[in-house]
């Protein structure tokens, strides 16, 4: 029989831009011995985690929908740019992210200006077609 999990640990490093984060959920016999973690994936339980925070201009905005359900839907293109340090070496970062968001969120982005900056808060998913994956903008805060 598995042990059963004695706590659950966050691990967290934040930049100015973004934050990563892993959680995991420690058997009763690793607490507190860092070493263990080392041994057979069992010893190990990763809790899923899908959290997005991303500072961004609002590239496009397309009208505003509504799903058959009648909740208001906004399908907007995000565009990132930034100076990300990896393996020791500045990079230059530029993204473009096919959003959306929904109900109340989509009401207050389709009054946002083209080209105005946010933090966008939110969760990642590929739609049914499977095509790309989509950025679901859950909070949004002028930076």
């Amino acid at each position: 029989m598995p042990a059963k999990p004695a706590r659950l640990s966050t691990l967290a490093t934040t930049d100015r831009r973004h934050t990563f984060t892993l959680q995991v959920s420690l058997p009763a016999d690793c607490v507190g011995k860092s070493e263990n973690l080392r041994g057979p994936s069992d010893n190990l339980t990763v809790v899923a985690i899908n959290q997005t925070v991303l500072t961004a201009c609002i590239a496009e905005v397309e009208p505003l929908r509504y799903t058959p359900a009648g909740l208001p839907a906004l399908n907007l293109r995000l565009e990132h740019a930034s100076e990300i340090q990896e393996a020791g070496q500045t990079r230059q970062v530029k993204a473009v992210l096919k959003s959306v968001a929904f109900g109340a969120m989509a009401e207050r982005l389709v009054k946002q200006a083209i080209g105005s900056v946010w933090q966008f808060k939110g969760f990642l998913a590929t739609p049914r077609n499977g095509k790309s994956v989509v950025f679901h903008i859950q909070e949004i805060s002028q930076d």
